[in-house]
């Protein structure tokens, strides 16, 4: 008579155990992936390098050229009568809000036009992570570099400018101010580019949209009757957000804290229509 025994399990035979590690979808990952990904474009150093060098240069030209004019004797033109040496070194701050929004407008809608948002939400299904750590990661990025800019101007302009009536630095009142509301300001701009990315999924519409907000809306404004406009042009984005830098306010302008609520209540417009569409729409 036999006797069936049951075969010894050799370490050929027992299944393999995988040594992969398990792998969890963390805010801090998310974020991580997003800012390798910005620097991973060559637009990213391109277009940051662009605003940066509006920023400076207009600046730098506006400080030159109100100089000239103060030496010559001649007096200024009537958009630098009542100028500083803030006002003057800020002049690029609306060249460097195209780069900079332009940028974050490529950073969100630039992955639609490629087909990289499917990899992308396939690895963070939750979705709004995903536009959340865009907005922060490139609103961040656009504000160092504004901050930045906007006290590289100043520091060269004030220079330049200096025994004339714009004449400042950064002790006198408002201007560092005014120079951190700038880099701010900039920095909002970039998450409304981004959130104008998401929410039209094409870089041309986005970019369409950003422009017209910024710089056409301002100059239909300025064509209704003047009682009007007193009601409406202050809460424009652009207005509101000039507000935020402006070193001296009028009856007619916002302080610079209502400037920048209203920009912030603009920027969170903007991002609670992109989630939306994120949430609601298929990729």
């Amino acid at each position: 008579m036999s006797t069936l025994t049951a075969p010894h399990e050799t370490p050929e035979t027992t299944p393999a155990t995988s040594t992969r590690p398990a792998y969890r979808v963390t805010g801090r990952r998310v974020l991580s992936s997003e800012w390798a990904k910005l620097w991973s474009l060559r637009s990213t150093w391109i277009t940051l390098g662009l605003g940066l060098l509006f920023l400076v240069a207009f600046g730098v030209i506006a400080a030159s050229h109100y100089k000239s004019t103060i030496a010559s004797g001649r007096q200024p033109d009537r958009d630098f009568a009542t100028a500083t040496a803030v006002s003057l070194s800020l002049f690029g701050t609306n060249f460097a809000q195209l780069a900079l929004g332009v940028l974050g407008v490529l950073v969100t809608a630039g992955e639609y036009s490629t087909g990289m948002i499917r990899s992308t939400l396939a690895a963070v299904p939750r979705r709004l992570p995903v536009l959340w750590s865009k907005a922060a990661v490139y609103g961040l990025v656009a504000l160092v570099t504004g901050t930045a800019g906007a006290f590289a101007a100043f520091l060269i302009g004030s220079r330049i400018v200096s025994g004339t009536p714009a004449a400042m630095g950064l002790g006198h009142s408002g201007v560092v101010r005014s120079l951190l509301g700038a880099g701010l300001y900039l920095g909002l701009v970039g998450v409304i580019g981004t959130a104008l990315g998401a929410l039209l999924r094409s870089v041309a519409g986005g970019i369409s949209v950003l422009v017209a907000a910024l710089m056409l809306v301002p100059g239909l404004v300025s064509l209704l009757p003047t009682s009007w406009q007193g009601h409406i042009a202050p809460y424009l984005p652009s207005h509101a957000g000039e507000s935020i830098f402006a070193l001296t306010h009028d009856s007619t302008t916002l302080s610079p804290g209502g400037g920048l609520a209203v920009f912030l209540g603009w920027t969170a417009l903007a991002l609670a229509g992109a989630a939306y569409r994120l949430l609601r729409s298929d990729v």
